[in-house]
């Protein structure tokens, strides 16, 4: 009896574990077996050179200077976009005026503004890069962000933006973080909604004030849907080739200053038809993305918090 059960469970679980094997775990095992021979691209081309490439990988500047663009934005951005996630949907589901008969509310037309901070997660990345391109555009006349800057009277403030090699980076973090901060909104709220009311309404009553409901029941309550939103991001922010390749100037320039671990690998692939070294790109960003995940799931860990 007990083995026909696990035939049945087996007979349901072969065909997904088969379809996932073919179509994910074999595609890594391809690129690492790829990884480590001096492939071009081109059939018959293929030639086993071991650990060469990682090797080149070890000492190449740019490679490095890749990487660190990508843990920059890795240290800010899903900082920036979860705080400010927490932010305005606290305020939206919990930062209303008090009404009568209800000691916890929402802002009037709260969700109006949930739709108006989704909106962006609407947009194809591709869109929202060449939106932001052209608002970051230097020439005063066409550039809607020095075009504001100069009719507000701070002209000192105008600059090239994206052609600045100290703050282009910045600028396009910004972005990433403009067009993904909406759907945390939604996910916090959603999240905020299933908190019973109960809770608080007995900590205003003993009176705690909303910064103390924040710290004390909100974040706590909400921190699994939290960690899960900082390994997402995590992820984005090591990513960001859409936004880069589009909005950087000469695929991430100037003078690299805009450079990230994908870019440098499609370069390495599609231009310079060297698909054995992107591979071990390809490897070391799986590796590098693995132990973000991994040092996340197991630092940001709390005890489960029932309520």
């Amino acid at each position: 009896m007990q083995h026909g059960k696990y035939r049945f469970i087996a007979g349901f679980l072969a065909l997904p574990l088969i379809i996932y094997a073919v179509f994910v775990i074999s595609p890594f095992v391809q690129a690492f077996q790829i990884s480590m021979t001096d492939w071009s691209g081109l059939v018959g081309t293929a030639e086993f050179i071991g650990l060469d490439n990682f090797q080149r990988l070890w000492e190449s500047d740019d490679f490095w200077n890749a990487l660190r663009h990508n843990v920059y934005m890795l240290a800010i951005v899903p900082v920036v976009t979860l705080a400010l996630g927490l932010f305005f949907a606290f305020m939206l589901n919990v930062g209303g005026k008090r009404r009568k008969n209800e000691v916890v509310t929402g802002v009037a037309g709260s969700k109006f503004y949930k739709f108006v901070f989704f909106f962006p997660q609407v947009i194809s990345i591709t869109i929202v890069a060449v939106i932001w391109f052209n608002i970051y555009n230097p020439d005063p006349a066409d550039g809607m962000l020095n075009s504001l800057l100069g009719a507000i009277g701070l002209d000192g403030l105008q600059n090239a933006w994206l052609g600045e090699k100290d703050i282009a980076l910045w600028c396009i973090s910004a972005v990433m973080v403009w067009s993904h901060v909406g759907f945390y909104v939604v996910l916090f709220s959603a999240a905020m909604a299933s908190i019973p009311r109960d809770i608080y309404e007995a900590a205003l009553l003993d009176g705690a004030n909303r910064f103390h409901t924040f710290f004390k029941i909100t974040l706590p309550l909400l921190w699994d849907t939290v960690q899960t939103g900082w390994v997402y991001m995590g992820i984005i922010a090591l990513d960001a080739f859409a936004l880069v390749q589009i909005m950087s100037v000469n695929n991430g320039g100037p003078d690299g200053a805009t450079d990230v671990m994908p870019l440098r690998l499609y370069q390495t692939a599609f231009r310079d038809s060297q698909f054995g070294y992107a591979s071990a790109m390809g490897i070391a960003m799986l590796i590098v993305t693995m132990t973000f995940a991994l040092l996340t799931m197991r630092f940001a860990r709390r005890e489960r918090i029932e309520f």
